[in-house]
């Protein structure tokens, strides 16, 4: 039997953003990106002073959380939030038509997104297809959770969960006082560094319109850690009470002797506390816990904080849970508020149990902004020349090679992830073979990239799709910045290095580590140092190679665990190199699967 009176999860999302426009006049919806922004020419902010902002502040992320992040739109925080499906990124075109068009980005614009691969990715894309645009974009990446150490976190780091809320509320503070993009960022930044946070649950949730699953802890046990999606935590243990599960979630947080999860060193006077509910504690509860957690602040850790948050920020839907944020407040050294008065600064958001001002009520604003945000801008050509004959046949080889590797990526992918990854790329090689065939060459580089980029956002989905379009927008910006002449190697590898440098930023990804990374590093490397596409394209092929018998570091590869890897290479740098190799015109095509180690 169902346990949600609306079991349709796309209809839940959709009229849950709706609510909020109908609770607060101030914002509004576009309902087709799923996006709540602020309404344009509010009189007057939540100081009832002229408004000041320059800087736009934006966030998101998977529905489920609420009132994070859509409920927290709204003057002194953010200025819009994006919305995926529960527990699902939002994708980057909507995170782009949030930047371009339904925000103030005149002054620049930050983006504040937690750390999980999918929104990291997705806010990524959308940030370099912005900044492709002439527009100023921070993008700052929170990770307070301290539920999954160091040693199992490994390059992807600790999660993003409640602290974030924080991050929020300082830094939109700070933009409405009228400060510049360079230091609301820096001040975000400052925030996240000095964040700690982990949660405890007594039952994982169930997502509406999805089979219930058979996994639930047993009456009487907890899960230390659990994350916001139901990830797996630190710990379960059984008929553990609250004084000791407060023990062990503060000292998880604050034991500068545990060096797995030594993130933070509290070593300020002034220290903030936020107890968020996760979704499914009654506020009576809510009271006993922060109660408790006050207690043992002071009594074990000589700890009195300057302020006490308690409430719903963030949730994981219904989740029968708490979790504790501890933030350590440090001199930002901008030479104006401190990260307290910026804690205090009003605002006005729904989500922030702060009321909605008479005055906005009253003025019964109505504005929206309706500028298209699917339009692109028509691409300048760049000046850089090549054969468009030529560069037809070779990508169109390279692509075919994609294609024809499809079975033994999928296989490889099979032992060592979900299976999806030949599919993915056999699908957007097919995709941009089909725009190809309508639309030829023009023999500018810079034109010819920018077209095909598109094609490869909407076909390619998935961390290796979101991996290409943030690879792919940063080329054309790099093709962009390189002037005329002609598209020799070596200005195609200073532009492919570029793009790599801007990989680097939004995934931790390195030669080494078991990823598409290992094929395309070697690549740009040898045609820079050489020239030579075809020595380019084997190298490619060493490094995808080489990752047979490498342990993972980053993807699902790390949590499936098993022997797997030892069998097979990287699925996504093995279709790389098959890309390389194509485009060389080097065959890859094998009569057998067993002629693998014959490679």
């Amino acid at each position: 039997m169902s346990k949600h009176f609306i079991d349709d999860p796309t209809h839940l999302v959709n009229t849950a953003l709706h609510a909020i426009t109908l609770t607060n006049p101030g914002v509004a919806l576009d309902a087709a990106n799923k996006i709540i922004y602020r309404r344009p020419g509010s009189g007057l902010d939540a100081n009832n002073a002229s408004p000041q902002q320059k800087v736009s502040i934006i966030s998101g992320g998977g529905s489920g959380h609420e009132p994070s992040f859509a409920a927290m739109v709204g003057p002194g925080l953010l200025s819009a939030a994006v919305a995926g499906t529960i527990f699902a990124s939002p994708s980057a075109e909507q995170v782009r038509a949030a930047i371009m068009a339904r925000v103030d980005n005149s002054s620049g614009v930050l983006v504040t997104v937690m750390n999980y691969t999918g929104d990291i990715l997705n806010f990524g894309v959308a940030v370099e297809k912005a900044r492709a645009a002439g527009v100023n974009v921070e993008m700052v990446v929170v990770g307070d959770d301290v539920g999954v150490g160091q040693a199992k976190a490994g390059k992807v780091g600790r999660r993003g969960i409640a602290g974030t809320v924080l991050v929020h509320k300082i830094s939109g503070a700070l933009a409405a006082q009228g400060y510049g993009l360079a230091e609301v960022a820096g001040v975000a930044r400052l925030v996240a560094k000095n964040l700690v946070s982990v949660g405890a649950s007594l039952e994982h949730v169930h997502v509406p319109g999805r089979a219930v699953a058979d996994e639930h802890l047993q009456p009487g046990e907890v899960e230390i850690g659990m994350g916001i999606h139901n990830e797996q935590g630190s710990s379960r243990e059984q008929g553990v009470k609250l004084p000791d599960l407060v023990g062990k979630m503060l000292k998880q947080l604050l034991d500068t002797n545990d060096k797995d999860r030594a993130f933070l060193t509290v070593n300020s006077n002034e220290v903030v506390l936020l107890v968020n509910n996760l979704g499914g504690v009654s506020v009576l509860e809510m009271g006993g816990i922060v109660a408790e957690v006050v207690s043992q602040l002071a009594d074990k850790y000589g700890i009195r904080p300057v302020r006490i948050l308690n409430g719903t920020y963030m949730t994981s839907l219904n989740g029968l849970g708490f979790s504790i944020s501890l933030l350590n407040v440090v001199n930002t050294d901008i030479g104006g508020p401190s990260m307290v008065d910026l804690l205090d600064y009003p605002c006005e958001a729904t989500g922030w149990s702060s009321p909605i001002s008479k005055l906005t009520w009253e003025e019964k604003n109505g504005q929206t902004r309706e500028q298209d945000a699917t339009v692109e801008e028509r691409v300048r050509p760049g000046g850089l020349k090549m054969d468009p004959e030529s560069a037809h046949a070779a990508l169109s080889a390279a692509l075919e090679a994609v294609i024809s590797v499809e079975p033994e990526v999928t296989r490889y992918d099979t032992v060592v992830g979900d299976g999806d990854c030949g599919i993915g790329l056999k699908r957007g090689a097919e995709a941009v073979l089909k725009h190809l065939s309508s639309k030829k060459l023009s023999g500018d580089a810079l034109v010819d990239v920018a077209h095909i980029v598109p094609v490869v956002e909407k076909e390619m989905d998935g961390t290796s799709g979101a991996l290409y379009a943030i690879f792919l927008n940063s080329l054309v910006a790099a093709l962009r910045s390189t002037g005329s002449g002609e598209a020799s190697p070596k200005v195609w590898a200073e532009a492919l290095k570029q793009s790599c440098d801007s990989l680097s930023k939004y995934t931790p990804a390195r030669p080494g580590d078991r990823t598409l990374v290992d094929a395309l590093y070697p690549f740009v490397e040898v045609l820079e140092n050489t020239g030579d596409v075809k020595q380019a394209a084997e190298a490619a092929k060493s490094g995808a190679e080489g990752t047979k018998g490498m342990k993972a570091s980053l993807g699902r590869t790390v949590y499936i665990g098993g022997s797997g890897f030892e069998e097979v290479p990287d699925p996504g740098a093995w279709g790389l190199a098959s890309f390389f190799l194509g485009m060389a015109g080097i065959s890859n095509k094998k009569g057998d699967e067993e002629d693998w180690e014959a490679v």
